[in-house]
């Protein structure tokens, strides 16, 4: 009898073994499926997207501050009417920036004293993101007609009142290699 108690009593023992033993295998299978998922997670939104908060009201009413807004970094084609956000040790502001592309490399961007924007010449049309398109340069430093030197970019804020942009020489032309990514898209909120 016994025998018959030790040998159930070893029985279980190995059952209980096994089972943690299982369990273990389990959870290195799960570690080397997800070590190498996460790695891929990590390397996508450090080196090809960002995700960035709006801060400030100078890109209203489009992007509102606190906006989540998910950004293309692997994108460097930039052209007129991109948002872009711009690293802050690449202008004399303490904080990264977003605003819009309004002049590339080589265009002459000017402001007449109406307030209309043209470049090379022509009046932009920027209805499509803000009402009025007047752009003051009472305040700013810099003297207009300027031609934006090759690799930079010339950028405005939406909101032209409050904005912090090229106007100012604690902007001015943007060199491209500051610039941290290209706009996609709202993530949140969901409603934008």
């Amino acid at each position: 009898m016994d025998q018959d108690i030790n040998k159930k009593n070893s029985e279980t023992e190995d059952a209980v073994k096994a089972e943690k033993s299982s369990f273990i295998v389990n959870c290195y299978e799960w570690m080397e499926a997800l070590i190498p998922a996460l790695i891929i997670i990590v390397t996508i939104f450090a080196v090809m997207f960002r995700i960035i908060t709006v801060n400030g009201d100078s890109m209203l009413p489009n992007l509102k501050n606190g906006y989540k807004v998910l950004l293309s970094c692997i994108d460097r084609n930039f052209s007129s009417g991109d948002i872009v956000v711009i690293d802050k040790q690449g202008i004399k502001l303490n904080q990264v920036i977003i605003k819009r592309v309004i002049a590339t490399e080589g265009q002459i961007v000017d402001i007449n004293s109406s307030g209309m924007v043209s470049v090379n010449g022509v009046e932009i049309d920027e209805s499509d993101y803000i009402e009025n398109g007047i752009t003051k340069s009472d305040g700013y430093d810099l003297e207009f007609p300027q031609t934006v030197p090759d690799g930079h970019v010339f950028v405005l804020g939406d909101n032209r009142k409050i904005s912090d942009d090229s106007r100012s020489s604690d902007v001015g032309m943007v060199d491209e290699r500051y610039i941290i990514g290209k706009f996609q898209f709202v993530l949140m909120p969901i409603e934008k």
